[in-house]
């Protein structure tokens, strides 16, 4: 028995299609989480604070890892995990947006709670917002600026 081999323009079309299916699999298997393009900033980003691997919600802005964050900043996620109680009446309550530095939203949809500025006599100017749909800002000036705390 003799067997013929393919002809040349058959084993070409086989190589390329091989080839595009190749660049498929590869184009799909970094992460595959579809979080798409970034968005525009909001905040004010430092150099080299944005993470790549942030998620959407947190795309543009400055990120900061939970463990980076001020040891007070911890304790009143803690707090917000358990619910409280907090120690200032004003955690909990809606937070606006007027500086309009976080994702827009409808009213109601973030909440902001003190964070404890050491030797302030008052609130002080750092704050930990959330967002209905889990997403966790820092500011420590006051909503001036704002970083995405990745958790």
């Amino acid at each position: 028995m003799v067997i013929r081999s393919a002809p040349r323009a058959a084993v070409g079309v086989l190589a390329a299609l091989l080839a595009c299916l190749l660049l498929l699999v590869s184009g799909c298997s970094g992460g595959g989480s579809g979080q798409g393009t970034a968005k525009p900033t909001h905040g004010a980003p430092s150099a080299g604070a944005t993470n790549a691997t942030a998620p959407d919600w947190a795309k543009g802005m400055a990120t900061v890892p939970v463990g980076k964050l001020p040891a007070q900043a911890r304790d009143t996620l803690r707090l917000i995990d358990a619910r409280g109680p907090f120690p200032y009446p004003k955690d909990g309550t809606v937070f606006g947006n007027h500086e309009r530095q976080l994702p827009k939203q409808k009213r109601g949809y973030y909440h902001e709670y003190t964070v404890r500025t050491p030797g302030s006599k008052d609130r002080g100017a750092r704050r930990i917002v959330t967002g209905d749909s889990h997403e966790t800002y820092y500011t420590d000036d006051h909503y001036r600026t704002f970083k995405a705390v990745l958790r």
